[in-house]
């Protein structure tokens, strides 16, 4: 979804995600992945309007979302392909086919390209650690990952 909203509306969104979410036990998390669902991140605006219905500072919102790497402050682009950065990935190689994606898009870590088709992210185990190298596009676990098989998950993201 666009971001083309102003403050108020994204604010009346948050409020309502926050009302139906709110009498969960710990309701901040499933608040911040309805509200990134909703919006395709987590906008600052949002994280006012979420502090300020459940009584927690902003401090604290923003903390719990940083702390989890899922959570954005801008929209991924259309695809996003996360490498795996963890050891036994890095052992097998991982680090090379990482540069080489990163100069393939043109990008860097936590970057989308300009088109918008890509955003790269780092992840630190997808737990295929006995497949490695391993990544994952669009929520899909590929491993056993090399030059070739690195080049056509790139290829993928062309459509």
């Amino acid at each position: 979804m666009s971001l083309q909203l102003s403050s108020r509306q994204v604010a009346e969104r948050t409020q309502a995600v926050v009302e139906d979410l709110a009498g969960l036990e710990g309701p901040l998390l499933p608040i911040l992945h309805e509200v990134q669902k909703e919006f395709g991140c987590v906008p600052d605006e949002a994280l006012r309007t979420i502090a300020e219905e459940l009584n927690l500072s902003r401090a604290e919102v923003h903390g719990v979302m940083s702390f989890y790497h899922d959570f954005r402050k801008e929209p991924t682009g259309r695809h996003v392909l996360k490498i795996c950065r963890a050891e036994a990935c890095q052992s097998m190689g991982g680090d090379a086919l990482a540069d080489g994606v990163r100069s393939a898009l043109g990008i860097d870590w936590h970057e989308t390209t300009p088109d918008g088709r890509v955003t790269l992210e780092p992840v630190y185990c997808l737990g295929l650690c006995s497949c490695a190298p391993a990544a994952m596009l669009d929520g899909e676990l590929h491993g056993r990952l090399d030059e070739a098989a690195m080049s056509e998950l790139v290829k993928e993201t062309g459509r």
